[in-house]
């Protein structure tokens, strides 16, 4: 029977970039970008840390992938009247430090928790700008308002600064809040200015 190398060639190419990215979405969310290497994000993937740079160019390029493309298939995969629940979810689980099930799917959503760990270094910044404007670009669709823009900036202002509070203060009501009713009071006055925010049950 003949080997095709080149397929395991592929496979195995495939297998290492989603190792580094994996490795490197963890790091960033547990660290931050600044105070990630390379090293590390290599000795996480057991991997030599020349394959970040044959993959990837860069750790920037790399961040950039993990942050912006994360962000990008959770809004895909996500129908717009979701997004802001599924987001919340996943910020809260993340500041309950709850890694839950791998497969569970607001835990797949780290994009804006690791920008916001991350928030301080100018490359973080340049990628976080980038990831909050397509999430207020699907939160835009919610109204028919002529200020839509404003609406969805504000709402997702809020979002962060949820997530934010839990870096900072890690502590209080919030911290101990039942994720379900801190949700169910967020959409409920993000209804206020999205008006096709769907009513809760």
């Amino acid at each position: 029977m003949t080997v095709d190398r080149t397929t395991d060639r592929r496979r195995g190419a495939v297998a290492t970039r989603q190792a580094l990215m994996s490795a490197a979405s963890a790091l960033f969310a547990e660290r931050g970008y600044e105070r990630t290497t390379v090293r590390d994000i290599a000795a996480r993937a057991r991997v030599n840390q020349a394959l970040l740079f044959r993959y990837f160019g860069s750790k920037q390029a790399l961040f950039e992938q993990v942050v912006a493309g994360e962000g990008r298939r959770h809004l895909r995969r996500t129908p717009a009247e979701d997004v802001l629940e599924s987001a919340l979810r996943g910020l809260l689980a993340q500041e309950a430090g709850d890694a839950g099930d791998a497969g569970d799917e607001e835990q797949r959503h780290r994009a804006l928790d690791i920008f916001l760990r991350s928030a301080a270094g100018g490359e973080a910044a340049r990628v976080g700008r980038l990831l909050t404007e397509d999430y207020a670009d699907v939160l835009a669709t919610l109204t028919d308002a002529d200020d839509a823009a404003l609406r969805a900036e504000l709402v997702l202002a809020w979002l962060l600064g949820i997530g934010l509070s839990g870096r900072v203060v890690g502590r209080g009501a919030l911290a101990d809040a039942d994720p379900d009713r801190v949700c169910a009071l967020v959409l409920e006055c993000a209804r206020t200015v999205l008006e096709k925010l769907p009513a809760q049950p």
